[in-house]
């Protein structure tokens, strides 16, 4: 990061430390705490400051910092509002924690906060390990995912798990084995719920946490099979019974629809489409509300890319007769839209391919509003992946016309239901397999040294910063 990386630690220590809350305090006088923070700026540089940051590690992870991070105050214990009111030494180790997996590494050496990270293993996994790795340790991955579940209401918690997910394939398998995926998923679907509430850092890394998840394809199947009964916290319709993915299509969507209304940052909607289309082949028994929601989806993009065309064909008119007026970039607007537009039309076309007969309720709500379809057939941009999606409204409709009209949204089901088996699939053209995988961007410390240090300022509790000295990030990070 440059200077900018050094220049919080470069604040006396006097400013670091203040009595903490409760009954867990240090002192600034703890020689052990000092150590600690010795560790913290810069990134060690020579052989005797690795050897003692390498000593260092297995204390911190397996003292102060990793148990008492992990279990974040106490696993099993009541979910409290603000977990760092409620044990602040957990909230401080956890900071830590995170300011020390985020050092960048030294020109002959590697982090090895990040490596031990990288690497430790559940308690109940024997197996060696390679000498490959030097900062080896176990933790009970139960308790770990336990205290995850329940802490997501905070930032660093949330920065934790997606650490974790990104960096280490043990947690990640282990975490994708669960049977109980709902008590992690749950939690991430309410922070993108509660878009307007939290901060874009957080929502960044909610996000990126179910965009690693759907790349699994286990977990693309498993989050159909199971049920969840009245979901409170979600409030546009009552969901008496629904499915976790199509609660997850649903927030996603909705997250979609935020970002183009409010924040429209093209990154959000990326990684939401990439989601949603990492699912699309396995989607199964779509709730009729998510079915309506995709197509309704589809319906704003629609609207938004006949506004643009119109907006730019009223320009281009009035240039005519005036040369001096500069002409909006209408051009760019449109290639973004029908970017995703096509991303939508491939989802879609994904689920109709290879999930056709296990999703009734998204034909329903594709042949309701099929008209919307209609401009894009021979549109050069959607052609192709039009074919597939215009044989199936064919299809189907030809069906319901032969069934007479006044049909029952029942009856129409059942119609539906039946013309699955009748289908002709060989006539569905085949197309790529629709998958995307999250790959950190170059020189990631830009984004995350800043994000953890605004953390640090913002929740550490006790620690005084004078905000003047800070060049780190800007003082409105939040």
């Amino acid at each position: 990061m440059g200077s900018n990386s050094s220049r919080i630690g470069d604040l006396p220590k006097n400013q670091y430390l203040k009595k903490l809350s409760g009954t867990e305090s240090i002192s600034e006088n703890d020689p052990f705490w000092n150590q600690l923070l010795s560790f913290s700026f810069p990134a060690p540089t020579s052989s005797t400051e690795l050897k003692l940051l390498e000593e260092a590690t297995i204390s911190v992870c397996r003292s102060l910092g990793l148990w008492t991070v992990f279990t974040l105050g106490g696993v099993g214990s009541k979910v409290a509002a603000s977990p760092e009111l409620s044990s602040p030494l957990a909230n401080q180790s956890l900071l830590l924690l995170l300011v020390l997996a985020n050092l960048t590494d030294a020109s002959d050496a590697p982090n090895p906060y990040r490596q031990a990270i990288m690497s430790f293993k559940n308690t109940q996994d024997s197996s060696p390990f390679p000498p490959s790795i030097p900062h080896a340790f176990q933790i009970n991955f139960n308790s770990l995912y336990t205290a995850l579940c329940e802490q997501q209401t905070s930032d660093q918690a949330t920065l934790l798990l997606y650490t974790l997910l990104h960096q280490n394939s043990n947690i990640r398998t282990y975490m994708l084995a669960r049977t109980d995926m709902e008590n992690l998923v749950l939690p991430i679907l309410e922070i993108l719920y509660h878009v307007e509430e939290r901060n874009s850092h957080h929502v960044y890394m909610a996000l990126i946490i179910l965009l690693i998840l759907t790349e699994d394809d286990g977990f693309n199947r498993s989050i159909h099979e199971v049920i969840l009964k009245n979901i409170t916290w979600y409030s546009e319709r009552v969901l008496t019974e629904i499915s976790l993915g199509s609660l997850l299509i649903l927030v996603v969507i909705r997250t979609i629809q935020y970002n183009m209304t409010r924040t429209r940052d093209k990154y959000l909607h990326t990684n939401c489409l990439a989601a949603l289309a990492n699912m699309s082949a396995q989607f199964r028994s779509l709730h009729q509300y998510a079915a309506q929601r995709i197509i309704s989806l589809f319906s704003l993009l629609s609207k938004k890319h006949n506004k643009v065309l119109e907006q730019a064909t009223q320009s281009l008119r009035g240039s005519l007769s005036s040369n001096d007026v500069p002409l909006p970039d209408y051009a760019q607007d449109l290639n973004v839209i029908e970017e995703v537009i096509r991303m939508m039309l491939e989802i879609i076309n994904s689920c109709l391919t290879n999930s056709l007969h296990h999703n009734p309720n998204l034909v329903y709500a594709l042949l309701y509003k099929r008209d919307l379809f209609e401009q894009f057939r021979t549109h050069p941009s959607f052609q192709d992946i039009m074919q597939n999606i215009d044989l199936v409204i064919t299809f189907f409709s030809s069906r319901l016309l032969q069934a007479g009209a006044e049909l029952s949204v029942e009856r129409v089901l059942e119609i539906i239901k039946q013309g699955v088996v009748a289908l002709p699939k060989d006539r569905l053209k085949k197309f790529p397999e629709l998958k995307f995988k999250y790959v950190e961007e170059e020189q990631p410390e830009e984004f995350f040294i800043p994000y953890v240090w605004s953390l640090v300022y913002n929740s550490a509790v006790g620690l005084y910063w004078n905000p003047q000295d800070i060049q780190l990030f800007t003082m409105d990070s939040d």
